[in-house]
């Protein structure tokens, strides 16, 4: 990031403007040079957050549309059916050892965002885990190709992507970063937490307190940004995630949620014969759910914080993925 830094500098800031975005580009043809679509993007940009829109077309002028992309979203996710399969794929000897690692280098870094936040530090751990294997696999693309690619050459998602390549360019030129430099994932997720634009500008911190927000590069503040995440997403501490249950009567299916958000209090499914492992109260709200595990399904009752670690990823297998990670990283480390 620092080496973006001085590029923002070396260049005077955009005429009109507060905040350096980028400079004035020689003029070529690049993937989106004429397009309608863009040139509808750059007046709105232009218009509502005072971009100035010649030097906003040579950024947009050096995207490139990229195919792969096109193809990667485009391709049906490799479909993994039940927990039994998911499970392993995040839950592994490697992975908990190096979450060990990087929580012993970080220890002060994580007991300072768990102090602040109220997020735990293994739970922050095995996001960072979960989601870039803590800093290994975090994308390739330039996010501005990602996001221009899919913004106006992927019609289904165009509106979406769209919206996310506006904050993006907002990000670089509050950070005062070159946008043709930040890279991610084909979707544009960006550093170790893999944030999208809208999470970076709503929810990422500068936790080391040097001016700047760095996810990408720097461990301090990709781990404050995603317990600040969470607590802006109802994480509370102290409270457990999930808890194991027992169910019998012909009631019981008609417990299971659909969809992820919680619908039913525990004393409705115990109403219609589900029993927790653990003491719960009667008016707690829980996301109900069977998973496939080894030995047979498995009911769980998901809790608040449960529902906190799925609005990371609407997905129930991701959320109990990345609190089982956190419990092994809990007894690897050996650690209450």
């Amino acid at each position: 990031m620092q080496a973006m830094r001085g590029w923002a500098t070396r260049y005077a800031p955009w005429v009109g403007l507060v905040g350096i975005l980028g400079t004035a580009r020689e003029a070529s043809a690049g993937d989106y040079e004429g397009s309608p679509q863009v040139a509808e993007f750059v007046g709105e940009l232009t218009r509502d957050y005072g971009f100035a829109g010649e030097q906003l077309m040579g950024v947009l002028r050096e995207a490139e549309r990229k195919q792969s992309i096109l193809d990667a979203i485009s391709r049906p996710a490799e479909r993994v059916k039940q927990w039994k399969e998911y499970r392993p794929m995040f839950i592994t000897d490697a992975r908990i050892a190096r979450g060990v690692d990087f929580w012993r280098q970080h220890e002060a870094v994580l007991a300072r965002a768990e102090q602040e936040y109220g997020v735990p530090a293994q739970v922050i751990v095995s996001i960072i885990g979960v989601e870039t294997f803590f800093g290994r696999n975090t994308g390739n693309f330039r996010v501005i190709d990602a996001l221009s690619t899919l913004g106006f050459d992927y019609p289904p998602r165009a509106e979406f992507f769209r919206k996310e390549l506006r904050e993006f360019l907002l990000l670089a030129r509050e950070e005062q970063v070159d946008p043709l430099t930040l890279k991610g994932s084909y979707a544009g997720a960006m550093g170790l937490p893999q944030f999208m634009p809208s999470s970076f500008r709503a929810y990422a911190v500068d936790f080391d307190g040097d001016g700047h927000i760095n996810i990408w590069t720097n461990p301090d503040d990709a781990i404050g940004s995603v317990a600040s995440y969470f607590k802006r997403h109802g994480w509370v501490a102290g409270e457990p995630v999930v808890s194991r249950a027992d169910v019998q009567g012909e009631q019981a299916d008609e417990g299971l949620t659909t969809g992820i958000e919680p619908t039913k209090t525990v004393g409705e499914l115990r109403a219609l014969g589900w029993s927790s492992h653990d003491a719960l109260r009667d008016d707690m709200p829980v996301t109900a759910f069977r998973l496939e595990g080894d030995s047979g399904p498995e009911n769980w009752m998901g809790l608040k914080n449960f529902y906190a670690i799925t609005r990371y990823n609407r997905s129930v297998m991701y959320a109990m993925a990345v609190h089982q990670l956190s419990e092994q990283l809990v007894q690897a480390r050996g650690v209450k």
